[in-house]
This record gives structure tokens, C-alpha cells and sequence, in this order.
């Protein structure tokens, strides 16, 4: 089903910049379609030439990198509210993949007619570059993560990351959200083998930072794990939705 940007119940929450209705108007003129794609599949192919751009309107997805031999990265995860398929040029085939973590749905935007925002809608151009610019510096933090932070804090920090991601779009009930992500997923993300993962896990809950019950996650406590991650608290100001 086709939902309007202007009946869009994502713009309603904290998490995003409000928009005019001009605007919102001007959105909904690029919106091609809207669409459901399954738990599992690509929603843009490593090289794929005619990727269009989406909002991911409901549900999880992550992007990622593989090498030759199959090993993979994964760069970022999306949550609802997320751009997928600015960060490779607007003309170039996309440099990594998009997968969708859980059934997804997707708002549709033609990668030409985003050129013509740049004409018509200098705010909303420069609000595709600051996305675009926000993407890398979650990558920034992740590589931060990876590389300086041990086993068990880059995980904390993982979790605390996704927490307060979830929270700002009002996913989180008494500390609790859905949790798609399983431990190859973690260890494909922070560079850690499946056994490590494991254990590091096991080690978190064991101190009591959160529990991982029937695919959510319950945080028992935010501000000791934010601590354990050597996390710098932030105010995650509200952000721009196309």
C-alpha cells in the first residue's frame, strides 16, 4: 500500500527534522512507489548499476561489503527513517550491498530525479548531502570501534549504539526492543569470530548490562553498559527524513 508522505507517521516523531508542506509535497512528487521486500533478500546488489535510492519506512536492514572469497563487512545498520543507496554516487554502480535484516518496506525514489533536487530544493539538496555525510560518520565511529575498542566494549558499545538509535524513533518499551540481529551478524560488523562473539556475549549478560530474550533485547542497565563502552554520551539531534 501506497502511504503518502503526508500521512507518513515516521515525520511525526522526534528523531526528524519537521518538514513544510511544500516540502512534504515536493517529497511525495519524487516517491515512484512504495514496496515490501522479504527477510533476506538484496535490496541493492554489490555493483548493481540501476539501484534506486529508498527511505526504509518500516523494518531493519544493513549494508555491507564483501571480498572475493565471500568474507563479509557489514558497514552500518539501517533502521526506519534511513536513507539506503546515497552513500555510492548518484551515477556510479553501488560500492556495497543492502540487505534486509527483517521484512522491510520501502519508499521508492528514482535516482535521476534526485539530480533535479539540487535545482529544485537547495534545502532539501543540502539535506541529502548532510545524509550522505552522516552515513560516513557512522562508519567513522564503527572504524573507531573496531580498531581501538576491545572485544567486550566494542560489543557494549555495539548494543548501547542500536539502543538509543531505537529509542530516539520510539522502538524502545521499558528498556526493551525487537533485536533481529543475530551473533554472525555482530561478529560480521566488529570483526570478530563467531566463537568470540559468543562468549563475549555471555560475559555482557553475566554482568547484567542486558539479556537477549525470543529476538529482543532487554537493557537492564544503559548508563553502566555506556560506561563499559567508554561511550561519549551525545544528544542525537533530530535529523533529516526524505
Amino acid at each position: 500500500m501506497r502511504v503518502r508522505c503526508t500521512e507518513c507517521p515516521l515525520r511525526t516523531r522526534p528523531a526528524f527534522v519537521p518538514k513544510s508542506e511544500v516540502e512534504i509535497e515536493y517529497i511525495n512528487s519524487l516517491k515512484r512507489d512504495h514496496i515490501r521486500v522479504a527477510a533476506g533478500t538484496d535490496i541493492i546488489h554489490p555493483g548493481q548499476e540501476d539501484a534506486e535510492v529508498y527511505t526504509l519506512f518500516a523494518g531493519w536492514a544493513f549494508r555491507y561489503q564483501e571480498l572475493p572469497d565471500g568474507r563479509r563487512q557489514i558497514l552500518n545498520f539501517l533502521l526506519p527513517g534511513d536513507l539506503i543507496g546515497l552513500q555510492s554516487s548518484l551515477l556510479d554502480p553501488a560500492e556495497h550491498g543492502v540487505e534486509a535484516l527483517t521484512a522491510v518496506e520501502l519508499c521508492v525514489h528514482p535516482r535521476n530525479r534526485l539530480l533535479q533536487v539540487f535545482g529544485d530544493m537547495p534545502k532539501l539538496a543540502y539535506e541529502l548531502t548532510w545524509l550522505g555525510a552522516r552515513e560516513q560518520s557512522i562508519v567513522d565511529d564503527n572504524l573507531t570501534t573496531v580498531g581501538q575498542r576491545g572485544a567486550a566494549e566494542r560489543v557494549a558499545a555495539f548494543i548501547y549504539t542500536l539502543y538509543r538509535r531505537a529509542d530516539v524513533l520510539g522502538l524502545v518499551t521499558k528498556n526493551s526492543f525487537l533485536f533481529p540481529v543475530n551473533q554472525t551478524h555482530i561478529g560480521d560488523a566488529l570483526g570478530m569470530s563467531l566463537v568470540h562473539t559468543n562468549k563475549t556475549i555471555a560475559r555482557l549478560k553475566r554482568l547484567g548490562f542486558f539479556s537477549i530474550p525470543n529476538g529482543s533485547i532487554v537493557i537492564h542497565d544503559p548508563e553502566g553498559l555506556a560506561r563499559f563502552a567508554q561511550y561519549e554520551q551525545d544528544d542525537l539531534a533530530p535529523r533529516p527524513i526524505i
